[in-house]
């Protein structure tokens, strides 16, 4: 009985699965080729207004054979026989279909190595994909590409006017002869006249020092950033020094964050989230004069708690963290921290984490500016985010009071 269970087993045919595999997808290959040709032909056959070998007093053009050229498609690479004519161009909107498509892969490409894929994970991500491996060559050359058109973007003139600028800079890890330092990339973000938020400028910075703010606020005059009227940012060094050169006539707003973590510094973890409710109530004040009536109480009642270095701080910083109240009390929630730009700043931060250290400062500046490319062109940018119109009638009403 074993016996004749083994001889009806040795008569089962055996199945490859990776030949089945490769079968159907030279059966699916061989389609896709087929029917793009075939609207080749067709599209064609409209432009000649005939079909092929066809004598008609109506025909417009003849064919003059083909040349063959390569696509990628899902399906694999598939190759294409396009049309030639004698009199006219062929232009195809079917290559131009699969040309975005193409593009698309491309954008693809590129964002995973910015993203701090390895060139080799690139070639195994679009061979799982696409069908098609790429070359670490066809990487460098995507990124080549890319980077030109980071670079029209960053070098771009600034249009309009920008009554709020946001200033933060990013500190990253670069290779250096062997050793790992830190290099800067400085951030703008405003608010134009229209209350929508643009990126306005990202430069690199050897640090955040008043040579490197210096240098990028150049950058952002010299591209036509004019109409400040107010800077949000962090106390940074050199900052407000630079801001007085190159747009003395806009006034500077501390972060209040920045100024709350400053203050937090010196506080016992005991007391913090006393002293958190204390700060918040001075900037929740309805007009700057409670503003500054409720810091001196603060401070008398910081030296009670024994917080010396606190009440120090609060006395010596306070009056920059203030400045939002010459501003509509509208827009005061918005202006008086850089969070718009520190939320930004967090997403580059998790992009950048991927990468470790870069090899040299171009490359954090491409990464850090491929990002905010993509958030310029997100509903971010189309959303308003100030009804700047209060602002135009808060500055027609001092004009007045002037006059």
């Amino acid at each position: 009985m074993r016996r004749d269970y083994t001889k009806k087993l040795s008569n089962v045919i055996e199945i490859n699965e990776s030949q089945i595999q490769d079968h159907l997808g030279e059966l699916v290959r061989g389609t896709v080729e087929e029917t793009i040709n075939a609207m080749l032909d067709a599209e064609a056959d409209a432009l000649c207004n005939a079909s092929r070998y066809e004598r008609s007093e109506a025909r417009k053009d003849t064919r003059a054979g083909y040349y063959k050229r390569n696509l990628h498609t899902k399906a694999g690479e598939v190759e294409l026989k396009v049309p030639k004519l004698r009199q006219q161009k062929f232009e195809t909107a079917i290559i131009e279909r699969y040309r975005r498509r193409e593009s698309s892969v491309e954008e693809a490409m590129i964002e995973m190595y910015l993203a701090g894929v390895s060139v080799r994970r690139v070639e195994d991500i679009t061979q799982a994909l696409w069908g098609t491996k790429v070359s670490p060559g066809t990487v460098s050359n995507l990124n080549k590409k890319i980077y030109a058109r980071i670079e029209k973007w960053r070098n771009r003139p600034i249009k309009g006017e920008h009554p709020y600028v946001y200033l933060d800079g990013i500190v990253l890890k670069r290779t250096w002869a062997g050793e790992v330092r830190n290099v800067s990339v400085l951030v703008a973000v405003g608010v134009s006249h229209s209350g929508h938020r643009e990126i306005l400028g990202v430069a690199e910075g050897a640090k955040e020092d008043r040579a490197g703010w210096s240098g990028f606020l150049q950058h952002l005059k010299e591209r036509g950033l004019q109409g400040a009227r107010l800077i949000i940012s962090d106390a940074c060094m050199g900052l407000v020094e630079s801001v007085g050169d190159y747009f003395p006539e806009a006034m500077w707003q501390r972060c209040t964050v920045h100024f709350y973590r400053n203050i937090f510094s010196v506080v016992p973890k005991a007391k913090m989230k006393e002293v958190t409710i204390m700060l918040k109530a001075i900037h929740a004040s309805e007009d700057l004069q409670a503003a500054h009536e409720k810091a001196a109480a603060v401070e008398v009642k910081m030296r009670k708690m024994k917080l010396y270095q606190a009440a120090d701080k609060l006395k010596e910083g306070i009056a920059e963290t203030l400045t939002y109240y010459s501003f509509p009390s509208q827009h005061w929630r918005r202006i008086r921290t850089n969070n718009p730009l520190e939320r930004i700043m967090r997403k580059i931060r998790r992009r950048t984490n991927v990468v470790g250290a870069f090899p040299d400062g171009n490359s954090a500046l491409m990464l850090v500016a491929a990002r905010l490319r993509h958030i310029a062109g997100t509903k971010w940018s189309t959303k308003r985010y100030l009804n700047m119109q209060l602002l135009r009638e808060l500055e027609i009403e001092k004009q007045m009071e002037v006059a």
